[in-house]
């Protein structure tokens, strides 16, 4: 029962960190925006370039072997093998379209509103000294101290420790 418990934990970390939440708002409504980015190339850019030529966008084949025969009533080819690029180049431009749509209505927003914020936060305070400062400077002045001198410089490695001497200490107790 535990284990269940521990994937179920883990399960809903996974879920409320931002990403997932971030990918599956972006999934759907990039779903909801290619059906109607679709509709304006397939309603409005495939018949202005069809009015260019003769016939919509989509409607654009070449045949590899011999002519294309369509069959009038249902649109379908009856011979010879086409190739549909009109399609293709549709299809690119709802991509081109979808993206740049996304990117200058979602992405860049966002992006500049993440500078805003970032510009706006407080600058991080300096680095304090560590742990390992703070202990080393309270040894100098107990030990400086004990041996009588008030600036903490006397007899700076003659208090015992344990571990490892520093090399500065090593040399200071070599001249000693």
């Amino acid at each position: 029962m535990s284990e269940k418990q521990g994937v179920l934990a883990g399960f809903k970390t996974f879920l409320m960190r931002g990403n997932v939440v971030e990918l599956a708002v972006a999934v759907v409504i990039g779903a909801a925006f290619t059906k109607v980015v679709d509709s304006v190339v397939k309603g409005f850019i495939n018949p202005l370039v069809g009015a260019l030529g003769s016939k919509d966008l989509s409607e654009y084949r070449l045949c590899l072997q011999g002519d294309c025969q369509v069959d009038p009533v249902t649109g379908d080819v009856t011979s010879g093998i086409p190739i549909s690029w009109g399609a293709v180049v549709s299809a690119a431009l709802t991509f081109l379209i979808t993206a740049a749509v996304v990117y200058f209505i979602m992405v860049l927003p966002m992006n500049r509103y993440k500078a805003r914020q970032a510009a706006a936060a407080p600058a991080p305070a300096p680095a304090g000294p560590t742990e390992v400062d703070l202990l080393k400077e309270i040894r100098d002045t107990l030990v400086a101290q004990r041996n009588g001198s008030a600036d903490g410089t006397a007899g700076k490695v003659t208090a015992p420790r344990s571990g490892e001497a520093d090399v500065e200490d090593v040399a200071v107790e070599k001249k000693q």
